[in-house]
């Protein structure tokens, strides 16, 4: 058995990071890159050429053949083109080539991803840029060794293609913001402020053989029939449970994995309901972070069909359970390393923190809709409001102490702070264990958590990019009202505190610290006048609207062109998906189902005809002949409509209606399809059954 490295040995090997930088690039390169990673001056020809000669020998030691620009198209997964490093000499042999204009410049086709008409289909050219606050890495898959070099993705005429630019853009207005309220209070020594984050992943794994006899999943990636399992998660058993062997060593290799890549996937646990389980990685800077999470999706998937597992990451892959989020932690730290958003042990008389803390809640309710729309997925309308994921509706959580001096500010200044203490719990033998100042709230979309914020809206197969460059922009158009007024200010304190109680008047009704799973909690959201926007189609329509036209184009995060594009590409999304999930419920039901439950029935029916011949009673047989050729025709008749319901969809012309037609019409048929299945499954022989149950998938192991 091959003795295992140790993990300080393995982590970041597969990295093009500083330190392999300093000890391969000349010093004068190196602080030329520092300078042009920093923003202080642009990346010369000359140094991308010795960077890509350094970087090319390092990735060949490692047995790497190939490079390739490796970007995020509005798909939102990544995307890769893999060119070999040979090229071929006149006397017939070959030479090993990598120089800085393949390094920052890569042309992939454009018009063949998303562009909401950003691209016809004749124009094809675009191009990918090196993004250099993102190191490079080898990816070993299989035999084959990649040098994976992070890129945004661009049209020819310039227009943003992906997700990875505008998160970009949305990072240098937040620091850009932060500055200057920074400056006004009182720090000249930082020059910038990054945007930090942790995304906690939540999936399902499941055993490999009943994926691949279930359409529905291979397709869609959940499941659109199933009868509930006869146990689920009501024992409570399966959170933090001790860890199955298969699955402990399946999180093994994914950390391996991971950390060879610089991921720092630190805890990993069992979810809440059966067969879920969670990976959470450490903070770094949030576009890396957004690179990690995608890298951590794909190598989690890629790992799980070698243990005999599929990684599922829909958002609900099975209903009556758990579905899975993907908890983004984001906070702001200066260059200097304060995390803005650490309150201290009297955060009543942090100013800074509390105008960083009032500037999120400012930008959290006034662009509330935006930042809805940021985690408005097909997949998130099946679990948001699922009494296991937070509502549609956006609310702060602040805790005690924070709510506390959140409600003194309105009457001019925050005075006190209420302290922790040292929680006893009766045994000698345990320590007394320091206790926060405040509970925490698992039933919130956007809750304090310390010294940071947790964003748990994120559907589970997400990139985070969205709702990151949404949460950055928010905050740094915040904080640019705030730096606008206080320049001008001849006395800050004072107008630091006025600034502070207007905030706290006005958007007050953000916060909220109770149970957001409950009804009462939607009454009185309404009575506040905050949007319970439901869907996901509905949510999208919001994104061009005029005030968010000119909130992302004030930044220069988005024009209003590409902000369009991106409605028009999420409303596609939407019809697209439910056309693949509706088809395989087509398919499904036709071919699989209702062959199964007739041959049933048929069985059934010769079972009563034999004991009626034999003089004998029938009774059990024709109730349950009834009831099967009621559930059968309510199948078949619920299919028709189905099939009829996609059809009128996929005649619209028209996006936006298109979208609404899938919502409005083939979603209920769908509903009805399987509740009429489901029952049914409830009824035949598990040996006709033609799917692998509920309970198979979530307790097979």
């Amino acid at each position: 058995m091959e003795t295992p490295k140790c993990t300080k040995d393995i982590f970041g090997s597969n990295v093009f990071n500083d330190a392999v930088m300093r000890e391969r690039l000349p010093k004068n390169i190196y602080k030329a890159f520092v300078q042009a990673r920093k923003g202080n001056q642009e990346m010369t020809p000359a140094v991308a050429d010795v960077i890509a000669n350094a970087m090319k020998d390092w990735a060949i030691e490692k047995g790497a053949t190939h490079y390739c620009h490796w970007f995020q198209p509005m798909t939102g997964l990544t995307a890769e083109k893999h060119d070999a490093f040979i090229n071929p000499t006149a006397d017939g042999r070959t030479i090993l080539e990598f120089g800085g204009k393949e390094l920052i410049k890569g042309e992939p086709d454009a018009s063949s991803f998303p562009s909401g008409g950003l691209r016809a289909t004749f124009e094809a050219r675009g191009y990918t840029a090196w993004d250099i606050t993102s190191p490079a890495f080898i990816r070993e898959i299989g035999k084959n060794i990649t040098l994976y070099i992070p890129c945004a993705f661009c049209s020819y005429t310039g227009m943003v293609l992906d997700k990875k630019t505008p998160l970009l853009r949305s990072m240098e207005a937040l620091s850009k913001q932060a500055v200057r309220v920074l400056k006004v209070l009182g720090n000249t020594e930082v020059k910038s402020v990054i945007a930090t984050l942790g995304p906690e992943q939540e999936y399902f794994l499941v055993d490999r053989k009943f994926f691949e006899k279930r359409l529905d999943l291979l397709l869609a990636g959940r499941t659109l029939f199933g009868a509930p399992s006869p146990r689920g998660q009501e024992m409570e058993d399966h959170y933090f449970g001790s860890l199955n062997e298969r699955v402990a060593t399946y999180m093994n290799e994914v950390n391996n994995e991971l950390w060879k890549l610089g991921v720092s996937a630190k805890t990993q646990h069992n979810e809440v309901a059966p067969a879920q389980y969670e990976l959470a990685p450490i903070f770094s800077t949030v576009n890396v972070a957004t690179d990690h999470n995608q890298l951590t999706m794909d190598v989690m998937q890629k790992v799980a069909l070698r243990h005999g597992f599929v990684c599922l990451l829909h958002e609900k892959p099975f209903a009556g359970v758990n579905g899975s989020g993907k908890h983004n932690n984001w906070s702001v730290c200066t260059d200097t390393g304060v995390n803005l958003l650490e309150p201290g042990n009297t955060p009543h008389d942090n100013m800074v923190f509390l105008v960083f803390l009032c500037a999120v809640i400012r930008g959290v309710d006034k662009y509330s809709t935006m930042l809805r729309a940021a985690v408005a997925t097909p997949g998130n309308d099946h679990r948001l409001g699922a009494n296991e994921a937070p509502p549609a509706i956006v609310s702060i959580f602040l805790g005690d102490q924070l709510t506390d001096i959140f409600e003194q500010l309105a009457s001019g200044k925050a005075k006190s702070s209420k302290q922790g203490s040292d929680m006893k719990v009766g045994v000698t033998t345990l320590p007394p264990l320091p206790k926060d100042t405040t509970d925490r709230n698992r039933t919130s979309p956007f809750a304090f958590t310390g010294n940071k914020f947790e964003f748990r809206m994120v559907g589970s197969s997400q990139s985070t990019a969205g709702p990151m460059f949404v949460l950055n922009t928010i905050v740094a158009d915040v904080l640019c009202e705030m730096a606008d007024q206080l320049e001008k200010s001849k006395n800050i304190n004072a107008d630091v505190q006025k600034l502070l109680q207007k905030i706290v008047k006005e958007h007050s009704r953000i916060v909220f610290n109770g149970d957001n799973y409950s009804e009462d909690w939607v009454a009185e959201a309404e009575k506040r006048g905050l949007p319970n926007i439901r869907n996901c189609v509905d949510s999208i329509k919001t994104i061009a609207q005029p005030e968010h036209v000119k909130l992302f184009g004030r930044h220069n995060v988005l024009s209003k062109v590409e902000l369009h594009a991106r409605e028009e590409i999420l409303l596609e999304n939407y019809a697209k998906t439910l056309n693949i999930e509706a088809g395989a419920m087509l398919n499904i039901g036709r071919r699989q189902i209702l062959p199964a439950v007739m041959e049933y029935a048929g069985l059934v029916a010769d079972s009563l005809n034999t004991i009626s011949d034999a003089g004998g009673s029938c009774t059990t047989q024709k109730k349950l002949l009834t009831k099967m050729t009621d559930l059968i025709d309510r199948l078949n008749d619920g299919l028709e409509n189905l099939a009829e319901s996609i059809a009128k969809a996929k005649a619209i012309s028209n996006v936006e209606k298109k979208a609404d037609a899938f919502k409005d019409k083939v979603v209920p048929a769908m509903v009805e399809v399987r509740a009429a299945s489901d029952e049914l499954e409830a009824l035949v022989d598990a040996e006709i059954w033609p799917l692998p149950t509920y309970a198979q998938m979530l307790y097979v192991r």
